[in-house]
């Protein structure tokens, strides 16, 4: 079991990703202060802290410092969030934090980093060559392209149409047999064609506000095509 300690406004952000604040493996404390995540840190020997570099009484780098001076509190990952100024990316750099978010938070961004310093990965993910059309819009304009593989939490999207990270999309798909998923998706990697003559740019993305329902589906097409993953 994984164990996460969050400051309390960062949790509120991450509230709409269930699949990370709520899936079996990580178990999350939510705390009101950095005096609390010390204090919850001793307690429950977390894998992963959240938290921000400004807040009342502790400061994020000063919490840092003191875990980092404790051998047995040492090995803990730390994410910091800080005002995106060369004062405050200073500190973050000198705070022996793992990684630091500029604010305001880019929820795709921070569960990228968590999950990278927590060895996990998202939930199952189909990784035979579906080949699913979908198709959808990025701000405004149309596009279109393949699904190359899927999990609940994201997919592997082909499209000749140039994209960004942090774009977000709305997107639609069927999956053979099942219903058709719509909802938005928000692009996390952008990945290097390996010619220039591949016709496709490939794009990693994340499902920010899927429903249960369409989890369900998807997690059901998964689990339909393991055999073949």
């Amino acid at each position: 079991m994984k164990k996460v300690i969050i400051a309390e406004d960062i949790g509120n952000i991450l509230k709409k990703d269930r699949n990370f604040l709520n899936r079996s493996g990580i178990k999350t404390f939510a705390a009101a202060s950095n005096e609390e995540i010390l204090s919850l840190h001793k307690a429950e020997n977390a894998n992963l802290i959240i938290t921000n570099l400004d807040m009342p009484e502790m400061s994020g780098d000063h919490l840092c410092s003191l875990i980092r001076s404790d051998a047995a509190l040492r090995t803990v990952s730390i994410i910091i969030v800080c005002a995106e100024s060369a004062e405050t990316l200073k500190r973050c750099e000198q705070s022996d934090a793992n990684a630091f978010i500029a604010s305001p938070i880019n929820s795709a961004v921070l569960l990228q980093e968590a999950y990278r310093l927590l060895h996990v990965t998202p939930r199952k993910s189909c990784r035979i060559r579906v080949k699913l059309n979908i198709e959808g819009t990025s701000k405004g304009n149309p596009f279109t392209g393949y699904i190359e593989n899927i999990s609940s939490t994201g997919m592997l999207v082909l499209s000749p149409e140039p994209l960004f990270e942090g774009d977000t999309l709305q997107c639609s798909f069927s999956l053979p047999g099942l219903s058709r998923i719509v909802t938005s998706a928000e692009i996390v990697r952008v990945i290097k064609k390996e010619t220039e003559a591949d016709p496709f740019n490939r794009y990693g993305v994340i499902f920010p506000e899927i429903s249960d329902n369409d989890i369900y589906i998807i997690e059901k097409f998964v689990d339909f095509n393991s055999s073949q993953c």
